[in-house]
Formats: C-alpha cells, sequence, structure tokens
C-alpha cells in the first residue's frame, strides 16, 4: 500500500528493528563492489605506493639481456673496421693514367743498351767493393774435406782450399764459403764431373794435385805475371796452385756481364780447366752461341776484344760474339 503523497512508483523503504545493524545496501545488485565481503564499516585499502622506477630504455633491455658481451661487440665492430681501413690505406692505388704513373716514379728506370760504361775496356777491373792489394805471399788451409764426385776413369784430382795469409774474406762469407763454392761448382753435372774422364776429392792434409787459392792482386801479378796490364787469375804449373784473383772474385768483370755468383764459377772452372791439362784459350765459335769455358771471359766474350788485348794470340778478329757461359758443358 503507497503512503498517501507518494508518488506511485516511489519504492517502499523497509524499517529496521530497534538494535539492528546498519548496512547500505546496493540499490543496484548487478553492480561488482570494490569489497564485496566488507560492509561499510570496514576500513578501506591502504593505496599502494607510487614506485619512482622509470621505464627500461632499448639500450638498457639489450644490456640487461646480454652482459657483458653488450660491450664487447661495439669493441670487436670498431676493430674490425679499423683493420679493414688500415688494409685499405695500405694497398697502392693503381692508376690508368700514364701521366699518374710517372709522377709517382721515385727515379728513371735504367735502360740497358749493351754498351759498356763509358771510359772502361771490356777487360778492365770494375768499379765494386774493396779488396786486398797485397798479401803476404803465402797460404793457409782451409780446413774441410769431400767425398769424389765424378766417375775419374782416367784421373781422381786432390785438392786443397786455400787463402793467402792477409785476405779478408768476411765480406763475401768467409773462408768457408769460400770453401763451399769451390766444392759446390767442381760438384755440379755441367762442371768437368759430366765427363766421365775426371773426378775430384777434397782434401785437407798431405799432398795434393793442386791448390785451389784465393790471392790477392800483388801476389796474382807475381805468380801469373802482367804481360797483359789486366788483372787475371791463372794455374801455375810449377807451385801446383790454381791462383783466383781475389780483385777479381770481389767485381767480377764488366765483358762477361753475368752475375758475381756465376763469373765465380767461370774463375774456378776455367783455372782448374788448365790445372787438367786444358792449356789452350779457345775463341768464340758460333754468333751469339754460348762461350767455351777455355775463353778468356774476363777480358771478352767477342774475338774482336781479346784480339786487341792480344794481337798475337789465338783468337782472330773475326766479329764473332759470344754470350757469358761459366760451365765446361752447360748443357748438363
Amino acid at each position: 500500500m503507497r503512503a498517501a503523497g507518494a508518488p506511485p512508483d516511489a519504492p517502499q523503504t523497509p524499517h529496521r528493528a530497534s538494535g539492528e545493524p546498519s548496512h547500505r545496501t546496493s540499490h543496484q545488485p548487478l553492480r561488482a563492489q570494490w569489497d564485496p565481503v566488507g560492509g561499510a564499516d570496514r576500513p578501506p585499502r591502504r593505496p599502494r605506493p607510487e614506485r619512482d622506477v622509470r621505464k627500461q630504455s632499448k639500450v638498457g633491455r639489450f644490456v640487461s639481456t646480454y652482459g657483458w658481451r653488450a660491450y664487447a661487440i661495439p669493441v670487436l665492430v670498431a676493430v674490425t673496421g679499423f683493420v679493414v681501413w688500415d688494409a685499405v690505406r695500405a694497398v697502392p692505388a693503381q692508376s690508368d693514367d700514364p701521366v699518374a704513373a710517372d709522377e709517382a716514379t721515385v727515379a728513371e728506370m735504367p735502360q740497358p743498351d749493351g754498351l759498356f760504361p763509358a771510359g772502361t775496356g771490356p777487360g778492365e777491373l770494375p768499379d765494386g767493393g774493396p779488396f786486398t792489394v797485397t798479401g803476404a805471399g803465402t797460404w793457409h788451409m782451409v780446413p774441410g774435406t769431400t767425398a769424389q764426385v765424378g766417375a775419374g776413369t782416367k784421373k781422381v784430382y786432390t785438392y786443397t782450399v786455400e787463402v793467402e795469409d792477409g785476405v779478408d774474406a768476411t765480406g763475401y762469407g768467409g773462408e768457408a764459403a769460400f770453401g763451399r763454392m769451390v766444392d759446390e761448382t767442381l760438384a755440379n753435372p755441367k762442371s768437368w764431373t759430366n765427363s766421365p774422364d775426371f773426378a775430384f776429392r777434397r782434401v785437407d792434409t798431405g799432398d795434393p794435385d793442386f791448390r785451389v787459392s784465393l790471392t790477392s792482386q800483388m801476389s796474382i801479378r807475381q805468380y801469373c805475371g802482367f804481360d797483359i796490364p789486366l788483372e787475371g787469375s791463372c794455374f801455375n804449373p810449377g807451385a801446383e796452385r790454381v791462383l783466383l784473383n781475389e780483385a777479381r772474385w770481389v767485381r767480377g768483370a764488366v765483358a762477361f756481364q753475368g752475375d758475381i755468383g756465376s763469373y765465380r764459377q767461370y774463375q774456378i772452372n776455367h783455372e782448374i780447366g788448365h790445372a787438367i791439362g786444358f792449356a789452350a784459350h779457345e775463341p768464340c765459335r758460333s754468333q751469339g752461341g754460348l762461350a767455351p769455358i777455355m775463353m778468356q771471359q774476363t777480358f771478352g766474350v767477342a774475338n774482336d776484344d781479346i784480339a786487341r788485348v792480344d794481337p798475337g794470340g789465338v783468337v782472330p778478329a773475326d766479329g764473332l760474339i759470344c754470350r757469358f757461359n761459366p760451365w765446361p758443358f752447360p748443357r748438363g
């Protein structure tokens, strides 16, 4: 029953009995409450404290995820980049422009023309390193022996290696190096052992067949003569000594036009050729061919040059010119 004057749709408020606790009830029962089990007298929940935490950046999350590797990776990238840059910088720039290439040239490339130096004849001693002008005129043996090289069907030659007292061999490897050069030259199959007639064996005691002796300039003139006023080497049969001129050993020969090692091989083979019985010298026999080992290649590889040095000799002035050759049997 509605109260007088009340609107017809107004809800009726129920009456509470005296002493009954007062509870606030929701007029909207389908709406969830903040505290569904507590009533109005339950103390409110304390609000959560505000945390002063900033949101992590992408870099921070990367460091947290990868730890020490996060620092190592950038360092490795930087080092790799530097190495690549340094390698590229070290490669010389290439240019198709001939003018640019010429500007980068430090010095003009010498062009060989096949001519001897101005004022220098083919038999003269060229400029070069120092050598001993005057030795003591006595020799000492360089220790060392070898096994026999070559068949030696006619003769096995024994030899010693000696250096004149007063000659300093340190500038070209020392006395032992001189001895090795002699040994290795004779053992080469292009040397005299290519013929089955000959064999060689180095000794350092007793009385050898000949002595291979590195000798000063003035002693060479004494033992070899100086009728032709050019520095040479020789075999002196009276002393049974192959005398190799140290001045030539150091500087070589203008006319030979080969490297110094080849010239030293020529010195050894030519003078030992005299020691084993080839006394005569030979001329160039074919235009542009290899010079015979018994040609005086120290004085020239052209017959005309040698004929001018020794007009009464065995070499004719016929215009033939050979190429230098240090071997008796160059085809091995």
